[in-house]
């Protein structure tokens, strides 16, 4: 009996190996949480020609908004892990929504394989100056302070990263404004054009061509360095709340128990398409940072940014209605 249960079990490895050799033999399917034309949308796109090349087939992008990207990640945390389903996930997707979402049907650790993450992102304090004409951060926190409650904040969503690292900055700079949530990113930033609201905290490949128009000013991006798509735009921290940094990552994961091979030839393919040099100029020109880690880094990552993430939600009290 042990010598079958042996046999069986060098053949399974033999099999999974030969699998493994020959990932991928068909188009690779990337489930998206977010709608066509968003930010992660955007570098899953530049990254694309890379990663057809380097894995030799085709990389299908399938949208599935919802929950704040939950429908896709459930889709693939529940998907057989062959090597053919991967998802785009964010800091929100597996660090924010487990502090949010206490009944998800997933869990953002155990049920998926972290491959690498593809960019970090800032979001910029971005003002409608004929709402509230100030030029600095500090004009900002003192407006604000001597008019309690007066001023109205955008986000992209209750529990979204521009709603969390908005929180965040009210709660570190003692001020009282009012948060209106949005659905989705579009209808936040018209709000800003439209003045209904004097202020949002997006990502800076969002509002760059509104800020080059005139309509909209750059005040301070929420990461510890500056962004070199507008360098001369100061950092929250240096520009009058010590201490602040608020970012999110776009990544790649796998379902659970995904061929280690597979993960390692995956992330690889990632490695090769961060390394271009001209794909890196685009993606810092729409002011993302190329941020590529290996398997184990990106598990530690999430592991991380999970616990830092239900802090600050448990510290700003966000809630999802």
């Amino acid at each position: 009996m042990l010598r079958s249960f042996l046999g069986a079990m060098a053949l399974f490895l033999t099999a999974t190996s030969v699998h493994a050799q020959d990932w991928p033999s068909k188009p690779i399917t990337l489930l998206m949480g977010f709608p066509a034309g968003s930010g992660v949308d955007v570098v899953a796109r530049m990254l694309q020609p890379s990663l057809e090349t380097s894995l030799g087939q085709r990389l299908v992008i399938d949208y599935k908004p919802g929950a704040g990207g939950n429908v896709a990640s459930e889709a693939v945390a529940h998907a057989r892990p062959d090597g053919y389903t991967f998802l785009l996930g964010t800091a929100a997707t597996h660090g924010v929504n487990p502090a949010l979402y206490p009944r998800l049907a997933f869990d953002v650790e155990a049920d998926f394989t972290p491959i690498s993450t593809l960019v970090d992102v800032s979001n910029v304090l971005t003002i409608n100056p004929e709402v509230i004409d100030v030029a600095s951060v500090k004009d900002f926190i003192t407006k604000v302070k001597a008019a309690p409650g007066k001023y109205n904040y955008a986000s992209t969503g209750n529990g979204t990263g521009t709603h969390l690292a908005f929180a965040e900055f009210v709660h570190r700079a003692g001020l009282d404004m009012v948060h209106i949530p949005y659905k989705g990113g579009p209808d936040a930033i018209q709000a800003v054009l439209k003045g209904d609201v004097c202020c949002i905290f997006n990502q800076v490949q969002t509002v760059l061509q509104q800020a080059r128009a005139g309509k909209v000013r750059l005040l301070g991006v929420t990461t510890k360095k500056r962004v070199a798509a507008i360098p001369d735009v100061p950092t929250i921290d240096e520009a009058g709340v010590p201490g602040y940094e608020s970012y999110t990552w776009f990544a790649i994961f796998g379902p659970k128990g995904l061929d280690r091979a597979i993960a390692e030839k995956m992330n690889q393919a990632i490695k090769v398409a961060l390394d271009d040099p001209e794909t890196r100029k685009k993606l810092a020109e729409l002011g993302n940072t190329p941020r590529y880690e290996t398997l184990d880094q990106f598990k530690a990552t999430v592991k991380a940014d999970r616990a830092k993430w239900a802090e600050v939600v448990k510290q700003v009290g966000a809630k999802v209605d």
